[in-house]
């Protein structure tokens, strides 16, 4: 605990743009490493980009045939050792709240009996801190957030990027993951969520148009829906209040469809609105199935449209799938679209993967079919796994109904 504690506190001491010196200078002063690297994830989770003064960065790494990839994928440490050099390389997670950042990898010298498991622990702990002090960091330096992107960002994805709460979380009752893409030129998809002591609040939401004005508009709507939220209001009201927020400013021309979700932790009972909004596919005991929800009007398309919330449960062991318009619409070269089956064969084949990696798998699918050419609209694809809360059993699931 001590240890730890006086990381935290060297990290906090340092400038914004100097944690990974910081951190890098204890592990080489106290196990004698030989090299010590920062890899961060970038925009699209393909590739880990090294951390350094641009433009003067080693290459990427590949998250998928990397060793460091390994780890990321994992969550796991893992290490290689090269028996010419006596060392071995270390590549660590470096996550906060099941948001995965990027890799730390650390090279050390070893002898017969290999690298020590207190070792190793505490190089976690150094990967751990190093997470915590990245998110906060980000406020006040653009090294690290240049290190993400393997190309230059539309001005409309800076935005939508910026707007994201994470793109990964883990508490004990859930997991979630959500990715956008074209990742570099994303501009109305968005997703949103907040959790308190017994409530998750999840929206995935887009905006109509395209570039910054469907980004701009985008950006209304989350906030809109934070500032009721935030205010303590009801996912009804909340809805309201962002529909007249979004009718005001565009007078019906812009709207935005949306799905508001609030869980209730303790039993797994689920609000739902669906506001013109993405689809939802669940899948139980292995079986994949579309839920059909009661369709209101897009956010922001008239004045004073009331909305009334429906109610299902989850049970432990469910997983539950956002799926925005620019999949079912995506077209192959030859004018194909993505077909219902072949989206249903997506989720199937991504069952075991956790929440966290299932967006990226199933973006990468639909490239597969899309081809390599420019997407006419953005994507994006959410994934939740629900487990419950430990000590409380959910109700028992039954069909949609309204409030």
């Amino acid at each position: 605990m001590d240890r730890a504690s006086a990381v935290e506190r060297s990290l906090r001491a340092a400038a914004p743009h100097e944690i990974f010196d910081v951190i890098r200078s204890l592990i080489e002063d106290r196990h004698r490493a030989r090299s010590v690297q920062l890899l961060m994830a970038d925009y699209a989770m393909t590739m880990l980009q090294p951390v350094g003064v641009l433009p003067h960065t080693r290459q990427p790494v590949s998250v998928l045939e990397s060793a460091p990839g390994r780890a990321f994928g994992a969550q796991e440490p893992h290490c290689v050792e090269d028996a010419s050099t006596s060392s071995v390389t270390a590549h660590l997670p470096v996550s906060v709240r099941g948001d995965r950042l990027g890799v730390l990898s650390v090279t050390l010298p070893v002898g017969e009996n290999g690298l020590a498991t207190e070792v190793l622990e505490e190089i976690q702990e150094c990967a751990d801190a190093l997470a915590h002090e990245l998110v906060v960091t980000e406020r006040d330096t653009d090294l690290f957030l240049q290190a993400r992107r393997a190309e230059r960002l539309t001005l409309a994805a800076e935005m939508q990027w910026q707007l994201l709460p994470g793109r990964s979380c883990t508490r004990p009752e859930y997991s979630l993951g959500a990715q956008l893409e074209p990742a570099y030129a994303i501009f109305g998809d968005s997703f949103d969520w907040s959790s308190s002591a017994d409530d998750l609040y999840v929206t995935v939401s887009n905006g109509m148009g395209e570039g910054i004005d469907a980004a701009l508009l985008t950006n209304l709507a989350i906030n809109a829906l934070r500032n009721a939220r935030r205010a303590g209001l009801d996912l009804g009201d909340q809805a309201y209040l962002a529909d007249q927020a979004i009718f005001g400013q565009h007078q019906g021309r812009q709207y935005v469809s949306a799905l508001l979700l609030r869980f209730h932790l303790p039993t797994g009972d689920v609000e739902i609105i669906d506001a013109g909004s993405p689809r939802m596919w669940r899948v139980r005991s292995g079986m994949v199935e579309a839920l059909e929800l009661e369709a209101q009007l897009p956010l922001g398309m008239f004045e004073d449209t009331s909305y009334v919330s429906q109610r299902f449960a989850v049970e432990p062991g469910d997983r539950l799938l956002f799926i925005s318009d620019g999949v079912y619409d995506a077209l192959s070269p030859a004018g194909e679209k993505y077909s219902l089956r072949a989206l249903a064969r997506s989720i199937t084949s991504t069952r075991l993967l956790p929440a966290s990696q299932v967006p990226r798998a199933m973006l990468q699918e639909l490239l597969g079919h899309r081809g390599s050419g420019p997407a006419a609209d953005d994507s994006l694809v959410m994934c939740l796994d629900w487990q419950g809360r430990p000590t409380s059993a959910p109700e028992a699931a039954g069909p949609l109904s309204s409030r």
